[in-house]
């Protein structure tokens, strides 16, 4: 891989593989910082490209179009994790991606996700590798009931695993048996379920505040920031971040969701190597959004800690949500309106997002029930 030796400066040009929302945020931090963009994705008019200088239509395992876009490009990013490693890899030679691959295969595999986090000492749910359906039953005698079944490659919001509170669900959590190996993990009772977001350029790492997330049918619905945790629970999650970071070697942003229960533990979840939307918020609720802190991090610039300037929430417009929240435009001047530019709204597809500065959470919470959009 080709490194940074300093600073990218204004007027070099990024490419980042995948063009939706997450991509398109980083293109608007991008070009504020006085870089050009080029973007990979397979679909024309998509967010990102409705902004970017350039796009090449490609599907993201086109070492071809891969090539190309390495050539034209100073550095390269990702926008989500299900880019091919394999034609990353191919393309390393010919341009710079400071986040690198092994970041991605660890975060697209669950079973190297976890071995990496416990030869870390990050504490997680017991889990079992599941190949086939007799290791089930063995492992369900050491797990228990409820847990989860889940693929190792491939699952997100929700997508990719079973529940099982019961024998009644062994038989149609077989199905997902069929996509390959997967793992079986306990069901931890959490209190809340928590996410921050962590910065870094190789050199210095940094966190965001830690947040809430509220889901509804596994997809996140409501980020509430800060998450009302105590100072201890905070610093620990800073740490627990920090020391992930930078056992990755760290550059751009990476955000880690966990469970908090009753007691007080902490349980890392997940890994998502990019932004994330839980960290929406920070555009307008802090001094530096995580979509500055990612083009900071894969440009070799320094990193500030992230201030948080005021609370928050965030909520996500799915496409069952989409028209209805045109209203709320006239209605909720305070309100600030994010929508993807997506061409067709389907039902659980993320079509935009709301940020609301507060300094009442449970006051704004209601504010967004009472709109009977999201209910």
């Amino acid at each position: 891989m080709i490194s940074l030796s300093k600073p990218l400066m204004p007027g070099a040009t990024i490419g980042i593989v995948g063009g939706g929302q997450l991509g398109r945020m980083m293109t608007m931090s991008a070009k504020k910082m006085g870089f050009r963009v080029g973007v990979l994705d397979p679909v024309e008019n998509c967010p990102t490209a409705q902004i970017a200088d350039w796009h090449i239509v490609a599907e993201y395992n086109d070492i071809l179009a891969l090539e190309e876009m390495a050539k034209r490009s100073d550095v390269m990013t990702y926008e989500f994790e299900n880019v091919s490693v394999e034609a990353l890899n191919a393309i390393l030679p010919f341009c710079n991606v400071p986040q690198g691959t092994d970041l991605l295969a660890i975060t697209q595999d669950r079973l190297l996700e976890k071995s990496f986090l416990e030869t870390n000492n990050i504490v997680i749910a017991p889990y079992a590798t599941i190949i086939s359906p007799t290791d089930i039953q063995e492992a369900i005698e050491s797990i228990g009931y409820p847990c989860v079944l889940k693929t190792t490659r491939g699952g997100y919001d929700g997508k990719g695993q079973y529940v099982l509170k019961g024998t009644k669900d062994l038989a149609p959590s077989m199905n997902l048996l069929r996509e390959g190996t997967c793992e079986l993990e306990a069901w931890i009772p959490f209190e809340k379920e928590l996410s921050v977001i962590v910065a870094g350029n190789g050199v210095e790492y940094t966190t965001f505040p830690v947040v809430e997330n509220i889901h509804r049918n596994n997809i996140l619905h409501e980020t509430i920031a800060p998450a009302d945790i105590s100072p201890v629970v905070a610093n620990e999650i800073e740490r627990i971040a920090k020391t992930i970071a930078q056992a990755l070697d760290l550059r751009g942003v990476l955000a880690i969701e966990m469970f908090l229960t009753e007691t007080g533990s902490i349980y890392v979840n997940e890994l998502a190597p990019r932004p994330h939307n839980s960290g929406h918020y920070s555009i307008e609720a802090c001094d530096m959004s995580q979509f500055d802190a990612h083009i900071r991090g894969i440009c070799s610039w320094p990193l500030a800690e992230p201030r948080l300037l005021n609370e928050a929430v965030m909520v996500n417009i799915l496409g069952e949500h989409l028209e209805k929240t045109y209203q709320l435009i006239d209605e909720k001047v305070s309100w600030q309106f994010h929508y993807y530019g997506k061409e067709e709204p389907k039902a659980g597809r993320k079509m935009g997002h709301i940020t609301i500065i507060t300094t009442d959470t449970e006051q704004t919470l209601t504010e967004i029930k009472k709109t009977k959009i999201w209910d």
